[in-house]
């Protein structure tokens, strides 16, 4: 090699290593300062050494409550919650690798193994016979809680990814959720996206409805930015199908009862594709269609979803019918 081209490799180096640098030390300071505006809500328990954060309110029958892909247990504190805890005990969890909740290995993050590591969280907090519900990504998780845990009193669903669907997942997340794009896409994205980013795919996640006023503040959206959690986010999210092919086989041992509620212009999970198949699938599957309801029911749409939860208790003989 002349000294022309080695002065000129080591130049082309030593630029590359100073940029990993500026977005390294750009992205730490986007986490830190996330970290600071939305600390955890809960408690944090340990499960086999990793962090689980639970926010544990109320007394009555446990309702276990799971958030969805991009999102964290804030979903539910911000106006469900508030509105449960005269009549149940609410778990809120952080779904791994999300939130303040550690992620699992790489090789283990089915919604099944999800669904267990949760159940161990749940133990620790004496969480017995309890309903389940999961919106969007978090349906999966609660089916395969109630699959894998026969004690499990019901299931509510909320614009759920229950049922296998035609094609794939959008590209951006085979690339965020592979070992490539850990470290190029995802630092990048987590050091230049951005509030107003994050602001613009919260308000697409709602449509047609309208965010609620204070939700955004509330939310954390900037959570889902850090590098963990976008690695994490989009790896469980480009990897659901074959779980959910899977499951799907498994679905007709279920006899519990399950509360669906969906949207009928839900474009993310839509209802043609999930859980009206699953309705059909299923006898013991009660749907609540929502007419001109987008993917975020459980604010557009909140009193459904309550009167869900209480039809879901009242079938599994946990109160009395409302």
């Amino acid at each position: 090699m002349t000294l022309r081209k080695l002065v000129l490799s080591v130049a082309i180096l030593a630029t590359f290593a100073g940029g990993v640098f500026v977005v390294d030390r750009r992205a730490s300071a986007v986490e830190t300062q996330s970290n600071a505006a939305f600390p955890p809500e809960g408690q944090i328990i340990t499960v086999d050494g990793l962090r689980v954060h639970a926010y544990v309110a109320g007394t009555g029958p446990d309702l276990i409550l799971i958030h969805g892909a991009s999102g964290n247990l804030r979903d539910f504190t911000f106006s469900l919650i508030p509105k449960l805890t005269a009549h149940y005990r609410v778990v809120a969890f952080d779904r791994p690798g999300l939130g303040w909740s550690d992620p699992l290995p790489e090789d283990n993050i089915s919604p099944a193994a999800q669904a267990a590591h949760l159940r161990r969280a749940a133990d620790q907090l004496g969480v017995k016979t309890p309903i389940v519900l999961g919106h969007s990504y978090g349906g999966a998780v609660a089916m395969a809680w109630a699959l894998d845990n026969p004690d499990t009193a019901a299931v509510v669903l909320v614009s759920a990814a229950t049922m296998p669907w035609d094609g794939g997942i959008w590209y951006m997340h085979d690339i965020m959720g592979s070992a490539f794009g850990s470290w190029t896409a995802v630092p990048l994205i987590t050091a230049f996206a951005g509030d107003a980013t994050a602001e613009s795919a919260t308000r697409d996640i709602f449509k047609p409805d309208a965010m609620p006023d204070g939700y955004l503040a509330h939310i954390g959206a900037s959570l889902t930015m850090r590098r963990t959690s976008l690695y994490a986010n989009s790896a469980q999210v480009a990897g659901l199908k074959p779980f959910i092919i899977a499951m799907r086989a498994r679905y007709p041992t279920l006899t519990l009862p399950i509360e669906a509620v969906h949207g009928d212009t839900d474009t993310i999970v839509p209802l043609r594709v999930h859980s009206g198949p699953l309705s059909e699938l299923l006898p013991n599957v009660h749907l609540t269609v929502l007419p001109d309801t987008g993917h975020m029911p459980q604010h557009a749409e909140e009193a459904a979803v309550l009167a869900a939860i209480d039809r879901a208790a009242a079938r599994a003989g946990l109160r009395d019918a409302p």
